[in-house]
């Protein structure tokens, strides 16, 4: 297991997009992740967004790849860009949940720098390890789609609105 303890919660304050040869879009983030300076991190994640509050493992952190194998994060250009970090998904964090390459996200009540929950923020605690985080859910970043009955009624709903405006519009 790796140690966690180096890990901190950032917030992006910005995301630009870079498109990348071979079809994935690179972002580039700004990140305060509780020093002076914020840090720019280089990611493919599709879920980072800004003022996203993310779990980052700055420099001289270590990870584990898809291997099991253990690796320390250094300076590396990625993209012809410098990152000075890199967001941790479930997986590496160990919350046993959540796909990889999706950014872990935090809720808004920890602050930049501080440290990651240890367990899953929203899930059920569970019994052999207290969450260091407060049972808040984050929210999601997309609303859910409407089925096809409710397509429909909505519709109906805007049709019906046209013939009393226009049956007014005619009274008048």
């Amino acid at each position: 297991m790796v140690d966690t303890s180096q890990y901190k919660v950032g917030l992006v304050l910005s995301v630009e997009d870079k498109s990348k040869s071979g079809g994935k879009t690179l972002k580039i983030c700004t990140v305060n992740i509780g020093g002076e300076e914020p840090i720019v991190v280089v990611t493919a994640a599709p879920n980072v967004r800004e003022l996203s509050r993310l779990v980052v493992a700055p420099v001289g952190s270590t990870i584990t790849n898809d291997e099991g194998e253990e690796m320390e994060i250094k300076r590396a250009a990625v993209g012809g860009i410098m990152s000075e970090g890199m967001f941790c998904d479930s997986k590496m964090l160990g919350w046993g949940s959540g796909a990889a390459g999706i950014a872990a996200q935090v809720p808004d009540s920890f602050e930049p720098g501080s440290a990651p929950p240890t367990s899953k923020p929203g899930a059920p605690p569970s019994s052999s390890a207290e969450s260091a985080a407060p049972a808040v859910e984050v929210k999601g970043l997309f609303e859910k789609k409407l089925t096809k009955e409710e397509k429909k009624k909505l519709a109906e709903q805007r049709k019906a609105a046209r013939k009393e405006r226009k049956k007014e519009a005619a009274e008048s």
